[in-house]
């Protein structure tokens, strides 16, 4: 889970997040991913860019901002693709956030 610690309406679209979480989750810059708000139930799809390393956030730009508030907390889905022998050792990366945005755990 993440918090949502800017809301950006004026912007093209998208959603900031810390370039360490994105590396460490393994999603690279401007890859598709889904959200979705615990806060209000709202669910969308939208690309990620990478924010400033370290700084924890985690903005909702352009009509995304309209899906959320700064304090939300949110769940960010990334997907893959895999055949069949890929998933015999395909293993999710979850990671843990604290309020702050920062990594508590990783499995």
């Amino acid at each position: 889970m993440a918090t949502v610690t800017e809301s950006n309406l004026f912007y093209e679209g998208s959603i900031t997040i810390d370039e360490e979480i994105i590396e460490r989750a393994g999603i690279v810059p401007y890859e598709q991913v889904m959200v979705s708000n615990l806060n209000n139930g709202e669910r969308f799809e939208t690309y990620v860019i990478a924010g400033r390393r370290g700084s924890g956030i985690i903005a909702l730009n352009g009509p995304t901002a309209r899906k959320g508030m700064v304090g939300d907390k949110i769940i960010i889905f990334n997907y893959a693709y895999v055949d069949d022998e890929e998933l015999k050792e395909f293993r999710p990366r979850i990671l843990i956030l604290d309020e702050q945005n920062r990594i508590v755990k990783e499995t």
